[in-house]
């Protein structure tokens, strides 16, 4: 039998060990004395105990508090000048009489020389100026100024292999996504082809719309109430409506015997509450109204004869080369005529004399453009000849602004949709000229070269970045331009206003000046004349059909060799001094 050996293993931690024994080997006696039992009787036994001990010394708490300072605040109310309660400021004999009072009163020289130190001191350092403040804070950061710059986004070429000229553009009232371009040779008797085109702008390779008319188009307009509706006038003085939902033919069109006998070269719509009517104009002189729900005969006829306005005969009439509605006029109208006359009429006139009232003698020439500030609508731009003229209501026989004369014949202009101050001018060397009159007067502030060819017409868009220019090969350009031409500032409508007022004043001063010196001279010369029939009747009583033409006509003469002689005199004049 074999003996097993059994072992359990006892863990225990180490502070139940209890007390560690350390061993050295000094020599150590430790006697264990017993309490003696006689002094039990002499303790005390208290249960529990409390025992406090400070090492510190003890202070007393000491508080110490100042004496209050008691402030009394005293106002004045200063409506004017720290008057007296009883004392009216508004009443003037009041105050008068106080301060004459005040003035004679012995300390009042002494106290004001005692008083006026410490004031000039306190005025002194209001005034100087502290490096870190921000003084302008409330105001809202300006921007750096902008250069002027444009660029060109896309070319819209004429599909057919003919150079065509672009004579219209209009742009969809539907955010500008599409234009309408008329193409028409009007120097050709026959033109090749009459197909004018719808763009996209997003797609320059082909037109989105071809449009076909019987015969080619002069202008087209869209409707700004319905982008699928238009309206153009034909090289046959007639008017169409298109309606593009329905095909590329146009949906109607008017009668030749109650058309225009010339060109219909402008057309435009007008308010109303079908939003149907518009009225068109043409180089023979007429301006008819009409209605696309009948579109066979006009509406209402006007004839623009200058001479006899109630004499409607087309004969006599004066030529049509431009034509304004603006919107917000009402019944309202402006059309430039051939002769670089532009008339403001009014519809409302029960005969044709009150319906062109006012005349304005704008150009040498025919009247290129006319169009009127989208902001300012009694100011309005006309572009003919070398000049681009503005023009405000107020004043009828001088324009308040104009450019200077260009080497190139100018071929129309437009004013920007969004920046008042801004206007366009298209050259017939392929140049466009963008003016900002803000900034300056005597030059433009953006000159780009387009195109080598002519520019025929530009259109900027509503929203004022772009523009579509186009050109006589039948090519169109759509320009974007920078922000400072198309945003304005914070100030910029007070300074146009009083631009254009300040100009409107200078221009009525002028006119009031040489109007009395045509009086004055009219004057003189019927007194001249006067004292030369009795000098005349004296030496010779036997002529009584005195020419009265070759009177004035020697008077003239004389005048004109005494303005000569008193020139030379003049300069015979400086040459002395100079010598001298």
């Amino acid at each position: 039998m074999k003996n097993i050996n059994v072992q359990y293993t006892y863990t225990k931690k180490r502070l139940q060990f209890g007390k560690q024994c350390n061993f050295t080997n000094c020599q150590k006696v430790e006697v264990d004395i017993k309490p003696h039992i006689g002094y039990t009787n002499n303790y005390i036994h208290i249960d529990p105990v409390t025992q406090g001990t400070q090492c510190s010394k003890i202070y007393s708490v000491h508080k110490v508090n100042t004496n209050t300072a008691t402030f009394k605040d005293n106002g004045m109310y200063h409506s004017e000048g720290g008057w007296p309660k009883d004392l009216n400021a508004k009443d003037t004999e009041q105050t008068v009489r106080y301060k004459r009072k005040i003035e004679k009163d012995e300390l009042y020289i002494h106290t004001m020389l005692q008083l006026l130190p410490p004031m000039e001191q306190y005025i002194l350092q209001n005034n100087a100026c502290n490096i870190y403040e921000q003084y302008f804070s409330y105001m809202e950061p300006i921007s750096l100024v902008q250069r002027a710059h444009s660029r060109t986004v896309n070319v819209y070429r004429d599909i057919l292999p003919i150079k065509r000229q672009i004579t219209h553009l209009s742009w969809s009232p539907d955010q500008g996504n599409r234009f309408a371009a008329s193409y028409c040779n009007t120097e050709k008797a026959i033109n090749d082809s009459s197909e004018s085109y719808i763009w996209d702008v997003e797609n320059p390779n082909t037109p989105c719309i071809i449009l076909k008319p019987f015969c080619p188009i002069l202008t087209l307009e869209y409707n700004p109430k319905d982008s699928n509706i238009l309206i153009s006038g034909l090289l046959t003085g007639q008017v169409a409506c298109w309606d593009i939902r329905k095909g590329s033919e146009p949906n109607e069109t008017s009668l030749v015997e109650f058309s225009h006998k010339d060109f219909c070269n402008e057309v435009l719509w007008i308010n109303s509450k079908t939003g149907t009517e518009f009225f068109s104009a043409s180089k023979d002189g007429q301006i008819m109204w009409w209605d696309i729900r009948k579109l066979q005969m006009p509406t209402e006829t006007l004839v623009i004869n200058l001479y006899k306005p109630d004499d409607q005969n087309i004969d006599n009439a004066t030529g049509i080369s431009a034509l304004q509605f603006e919107s917000s006029m009402g019944t309202r109208f402006m059309c430039g005529l051939e002769n670089g006359i532009v008339i403001s009429g009014n519809r409302k006139g029960k005969t044709p004399s009150e319906k062109l009232a006012t005349r304005f003698k704008t150009q040498y020439g025919s009247v290129i453009s006319l169009e009127r500030n989208p902001t300012f609508v009694k100011n309005f731009l006309t572009v003919g000849d070398w000049t681009a003229r503005i023009w405000s209501e107020d004043c009828k026989e001088s324009c308040i602004a104009w450019t200077p004369g260009h080497r190139d014949f100018l071929m129309g202009g437009a004013w920007s949709v969004t920046r008042f101050s801004v206007l366009f001018l298209i050259k017939m060397d392929g140049t466009l000229d963008v003016w900002d009159l803000l900034i300056q007067q005597d030059s433009p502030v953006l000159s780009v070269k387009v195109c080598d060819e002519v520019l025929t017409y530009i259109k900027p868009h509503e929203q004022g970045q772009l523009a579509a220019i186009a050109n006589k090969k039948g090519t169109t350009f759509l320009l974007e331009f920078s922000e400072a031409l198309t945003t304005n500032k914070k100030n910029d409508k007070l300074l146009f206003t009083a631009f254009l007022d300040r100009e409107t004043r200078r221009e009525k001063v002028i006119e009031a000046k040489n109007r009395e010196q045509r009086l004055k001279m009219k004057s003189i010369r019927n007194t001249n004349i006067d004292i030369e029939y009795s000098k005349i009747d004296e030496k010779d009583s036997r002529c009584p059909n005195l020419n009265v033409n070759n009177l004035i006509l020697t008077h003239c003469e004389e005048e004109y060799e005494n303005a000569i002689k008193d020139e030379l005199e003049k300069e015979e004049a400086k040459n002395n001094e100079i010598i001298e």
